[in-house]
């Protein structure tokens, strides 16, 4: 597993993050659903026992119960092998009060005394707006003086303009942004990325495979990788030009098999900065263009 250095916070973080919003779901007996922990478990303690240490959730995946299962998957001494990192969810927050409650569920849930980063979830300009002005930096400030949260962090969707304007107000230990060979001008875009580089400011990769979009090459994209002297997946393609940007802290990946849990952990063993070349730029310059050229409208 390569590892990335946190300069800002003094910790390393590997390269692959866990990220669970996409375990399979059954049904729990009562009309609703809850997480396959058959399999959720022993896919987040494989990772772990082969070196990842980050662990991505959120209060609202998994219809509100992906939190407890992580925390069942983080017993036995896991937990503490991990950095744990979940979201608050902004559109529940009406009061400052409900900051202070919804931290305290989370915390049960995760069955922790404490959540290393703490993430303002999906922040745009209007959701910042409304969680600014009923006092989220004053919270997040306190939380972390009382040990309840180690880093204060958002993960972002809407433009540029608007990702420097969050990033720009307050202390943030880290960001997570939409990013990937396709959406360099969309979003955070790369710019916005290297500006939070910039900053010190460590950056989590979330939608790396743009949705699952970029695992499976159409014909004229396939053409081009076919064509390369070396050859890769898709998949890793992607993930290696995202792990040779060195703002990159981190990269999300969401597992439901554990075959796609053991590929993640071969092609992360080989991802890291400098890993590409520049003839192996330009194939992805030339695979963006191959993309957009298929879209009609």
């Amino acid at each position: 597993m390569q590892y990335r250095r946190l300069e800002k916070l003094g910790i390393e973080v590997s390269a692959f993050g866990m990220g669970c919003m996409r375990f399979p779901m059954k049904d729990d007996g009562q009309g609703g659903r809850e997480v396959d922990e058959s399999i959720s478990t022993p896919i987040i303690r494989h990772a772990i026992d082969n070196g990842l240490n980050y662990v991505d959730t959120a209060y609202v995946y998994s219809d509100k119960k992906n939190e407890k299962a992580v925390a069942h998957a983080l017993r036995d001494g896991y937990r503490e092998k991990v950095y744990l990192a979940t979201k608050i969810p902004t559109w529940d927050i009406h009061s400052p009060e409900d900051m202070d409650r919804l931290l305290a569920e989370q915390l049960a849930n995760l069955e922790t005394d404490h959540i290393d980063f703490y993430l303002v979830h999906s922040l745009n300009k209007g959701t910042w707006t409304k969680v600014r002005d009923l006092g989220i930096r004053e919270f997040l400030t306190k939380a972390k003086a009382e040990g309840k949260i180690k880093y204060a962090c958002f993960s972002f969707h809407d433009n540029y303009d608007t990702f420097i304007d969050i990033i720009d107000s307050y202390d943030w230990d880290m960001c997570q942004i939409q990013f990937n060979y396709m959406d360099i001008e969309n979003q955070a875009t790369q710019k916005g990325l290297e500006y939070a580089g910039k900053k010190g400011i460590p950056v989590v990769i979330m939608e790396g495979l743009l949705g699952g979009k970029l695992a499976k090459a159409p014909d004229n994209v396939q053409a081009l990788y076919d064509a390369f002297p070396v050859k890769h997946s898709p998949v890793e393609w992607a993930f290696r030009w995202l792990c040779n940007h060195p703002e990159v802290a981190t990269v999300l990946s969401g597992v439901t098999t554990m075959e796609q849990c053991d590929d993640n952990l071969s092609i992360f063993d080989r991802c890291k900065v400098g890993v590409m070349t520049e003839a192996e730029e330009e194939l992805i310059a030339r695979v963006r263009e191959a993309y957009k050229s298929r879209t009609k409208v």
